[in-house]
């Protein structure tokens, strides 16, 4: 049984142990897995960097390399077979809080690194933040590795 309603649960995802556990613990919570929406979201290329500058990297590239691997990751971690990456360009936080909005979601669950101190400073918490521009529930999943 089910505590959601069937809406969008939205799992931001970067590739990282940590966002794998968000995700497994977000089909532990979800009655119908086609409500998941694996969000990836990436910062746009930068025009000076030598791949775009020679036409090897392109926003569609980049797009398309993100979903391979997401569903190469599907063939080795069977849990992940079938579900779909939505791979987008922006700053995370409000990337993440706007696709929620479009999707008419009912929850984000996020996976937190745990940083402290100075690096938590400098890089930031896009969990901070998304549960800050939020208009749905957030459910964060903190690390208690604190990398």
């Amino acid at each position: 049984m089910s505590l959601l309603s069937g809406k969008a649960v939205i799992v931001p995802w970067d590739f990282s142990d940590h966002s794998m556990a968000a995700l497994r613990r977000t089909l532990e919570l979800v009655a119908d897995r086609a409500c998941v929406h694996v969000l990836y979201v990436m910062q746009l290329p930068v025009a000076a960097d030598p791949g775009v500058v020679w036409d090897m990297v392109t926003e569609d590239s980049m797009q398309q390399h993100s979903v391979a691997a997401f569903g190469r990751l599907g063939q080795r971690y069977p849990e992940f077979a079938g579900l779909k990456l939505v791979s987008l360009f922006g700053d995370p936080g409000g990337t993440i809080t706007d696709y929620a909005k479009e999707q008419d979601a009912e929850l984000i669950v996020i996976s937190s690194h745990g940083r402290t101190g100075l690096t938590r400073l400098m890089l930031g918490s896009v969990a901070e933040r998304v549960v800050r521009l939020a208009s749905c529930q957030v459910l964060v999943l903190k690390s208690l590795g604190g990398k």
